[in-house]
């Protein structure tokens, strides 16, 4: 599937800034971490998946992870795309896939410190990751009444999945974010 496409099915399920947001938001982090871990050629299809991992969650939050897979059959996606999408709410929706590849354990540990560090950058003057330290993160991250709804248990079981220690996810993530700041804020011009 091209960009122009998951984007398009973004957008038909989602009329949310925030949720159009952060699935660009995931898309751009999938697609540095697909560059940085070795799969650059499954760059677009890491992107992709981070495009339309929350596909159903605006319509249908009581069924998230599971809707989408019903939608994406219906628009007729690839049973891997549907899979890796799916992946991301294991243990926390009903969906059966839990994350194997590891671009599904990428995005199940990234989702949710994406909207960590994205709140995290609201906080700071600049209201921009660019400026943004680790120490930084990591001290919000330890502070569970800031963006209480970022779920850290996950984020740490992400880390580990990955067979990482949660610094390194947390720095990398930062980094990934960072790194398509300024195309992401044009984008949504």
């Amino acid at each position: 599937m091209e960009r122009a496409k998951a984007l398009e099915l973004l957008k038909k399920y989602n009329k949310d800034p925030f949720h159009i947001r952060h699935g660009l938001t995931v898309e751009g982090t999938m697609r540095w971490f697909a560059k940085e871990l070795g799969y650059a050629d499954e760059e677009e299809f890491w992107g992709n998946v981070g495009l339309l991992h929350d596909l159903d969650f605006e319509l249908y939050p009581e069924e998230h992870c599971v809707k989408c897979q019903e939608i994406m059959k219906n628009e007729g996606l690839d049973e891997r795309t549907i899979r890796a999408t799916a992946c991301h709410g294991w243990g926390m929706t009903k969906t059966q896939f839990q994350p194997e590849h590891q671009m599904e354990k990428v995005l199940f540990a990234c989702d949710e410190l994406t909207g960590l560090i994205g709140a995290a950058a609201l906080m700071r003057p600049s209201k921009s990751t660019k400026d943004m330290e680790l120490k930084s993160l990591k001290k919000k991250f330890k502070d569970k009444k800031f963006a209480a709804g970022c779920n850290r248990d996950v984020i740490a079981q992400g880390a580990q999945n990955l067979g990482w220690e949660l610094d390194e996810l947390l720095d990398k993530t930062l980094k990934a974010m960072q790194s398509f700041e300024d195309e992401l804020n044009k984008e949504l011009q």
